[in-house]
C-alpha cells in the first residue's frame, strides 16, 4: 500500500476512466481542489454535465481506487459539480451570447411524437441540475404550451420577451403570442423570421442547452436555423416502422449537408407492454432506429415504449418525468437526456470550454 500523499491519491484516481471520454478523470482534469487533512482526503469531481449518465459511478469508484492503492485513509469527501462546454461560435455568441450549447430536435416526418420526446429531453436535464430552454419552433402547429399546461402571454423587459418557465424550463413559443383557437397561415419567410426572432428578441440569459423542438420535414425553419446560428448538433426522433425511418435518414442526410453533427436518433413507440399481462408487443416493429444508427454511423440515445401515462402527461401539461417520475419509463427518458449530454460533451472533449460555469451537483460522503 502506499503512503497518503496527493501525487498518490492522484495516481490512484487514474485508475478511473470516463467510459465515453476514454481517459482517465486526472488526464480530463476532472480532479480539483485536493487536500489532505491528517488521513482525510477530500476533493472536487468537475464532470463535463450535471446530467452526467455515470456521476455515481464515478463518485464510488474514486473512493475504490483510493482506498484500495492508500493505506490508512480515513474519511473520502469527494463534491461533484459540473462545468458545461460550450459550443463557442461568433455568430452563435452575437444571437445567444448566454447560451452554451444549440440543439435541434428533428423528424423526417410528423406524428412520431417529437415534441414529446423533446418536452420529456429539457425537462429531465433540468432535473438533473443543467440551465435549460426550449424553443417551440413549430410555428403552423405549436404543441409546446398544452405539454406544459401554459396560457399565460411573455411579458416585454428592455424591448425583449421574457420566457416563460415552468419545472426549470425556460419556454417560448408563437402559442403564447396567438390565440389557439387561430391557425397561423403565414408564407415560409415568415414562419422563419419568428424563429429567428424566439432567438434574438427573447433574453434567455445564461442557459447549457437551448432546445428547439423543430416542425417536421426539411423545409424553411429548418434551414433558417442552420443558417442563423451554428448549432451544437440535432437529435432525430422516428418510429420503428420502415417509412418513419426512411424520412429519418432524409433529416440526417440534411443535417450533414449543412454541417451539423447528429448527436443520436432516438426510436419513440417502440413497443408496448400490456398492463395486465405483461408481453411486449411490437406495434410498428422493432429495433429499426438501432440499425439506422449503426448504418449510418451515429449514436442510438434508446427507445420510448408506447405508453398511456406519457400521453396523459402531453394532455395533461406534466411531462411524465415529473408526472411519474419514479416509473421505468420516465427513468428511460432520463437515461435519454444523460446519453444526449454525453454526446456533447464528446463532441466538445478534444477543445477545451470557452466559458465553465460551475454547477452544485452533489454532496459529500
Amino acid at each position: 500500500m502506499l503512503p497518503l500523499t496527493e501525487e498518490n491519491v492522484l495516481q490512484a484516481l487514474k485508475a478511473v476512466n470516463d467510459p465515453d471520454l476514454h481517459r482517465d478523470i486526472v488526464t480530463l482534469n476532472f480532479v480539483k481542489n485536493l487536500k489532505l487533512s491528517g488521513n482525510n482526503v477530500s476533493f472536487t469531481l468537475v464532470l463535463t454535465t450535471p446530467a452526467c449518465p455515470v456521476r455515481d459511478q464515478f463518485k464510488a469508484e474514486s473512493e475504490r481506487a483510493i482506498r484500495s492503492a492508500i493505506g490508512g485513509v480515513g474519511k473520502v469527501d469527494i463534491q461533484m459539480t459540473a462545468s458545461v462546454a460550450t459550443h463557442s461560435n461568433q455568430q452563435k455568441d452575437l444571437i445567444l451570447p448566454g447560451v452554451k450549447n444549440t440543439i435541434a430536435v428533428a423528424s423526417g416526418k410528423g406524428g412520431v411524437g417529437k415534441s414529446t420526446v423533446a418536452v420529456n429531453l429539457a425537462v429531465s436535464l433540468a432535473l438533473d441540475g443543467a440551465k435549460v430552454g426550449l424553443v417551440d419552433a413549430d410555428v403552423y402547429g405549436p404543441s409546446i404550451p398544452l405539454m406544459f399546461g401554459m396560457n399565460e402571454r411573455p411579458k416585454l423587459s428592455e424591448n425583449k420577451l421574457i420566457p416563460l418557465e415552468r419545472y426549470g424550463v425556460k419556454i417560448m413559443s408563437i402559442g403564447f403570442l396567438v390565440d389557439p383557437m387561430q391557425a397561423v397561415i403565414w408564407r415560409g419567410p415568415m414562419a422563419s423570421g419568428a424563429v429567428k426572432q424566439f432567438m434574438s428578441d427573447v433574453n434567455w440569459g445564461d442557459l447549457d442547452y437551448l432546445i428547439f423542438d423543430l416542425p417536421p420535414g426539411t423545409g424553411d425553419i429548418q434551414l433558417t436555423l442552420v443558417q442563423t446560428i451554428p448549432l451544437t448538433g440535432a437529435v432525430i426522433v422516428t418510429t420503428p416502422q420502415d417509412v418513419a425511418l426512411a424520412d429519418a435518414r432524409k433529416g440526417l442526410v440534411m443535417f450533414n449537408k449543412v454541417n451539423v453533427p447528429v448527436l443520436g436518433i432516438v426510436e419513440n413507440m417502440s413497443y408496448f407492454v400490456c398492463s395486465h399481462c405483461g408481453e411486449r408487443e411490437n406495434i410498428f416493429d422493432s429495433g429499426g432506429g438501432s440499425r439506422t444508427a449503426e448504418e449510418l454511423g451515429v449514436p442510438f440515445l434508446g427507445e420510448i415504449p408506447i405508453n398511456t401515462r406519457i400521453r396523459i402527461g402531453g394532455d395533461q401539461g406534466t411531462p411524465i418525468v415529473v408526472m411519474d417520475e419514479t416509473s421505468q419509463h420516465a427513468e428511460t427518458i432520463r437515461q435519454i437526456a444523460r446519453k444526449l449530454a454525453a454526446q456533447i460533451s464528446i463532441l466538445h472533449v478534444s477543445a477545451p470550454p470557452s466559458q465553465k460555469v460551475e454547477i452544485l451537483i452533489g454532496g459529500s460522503n
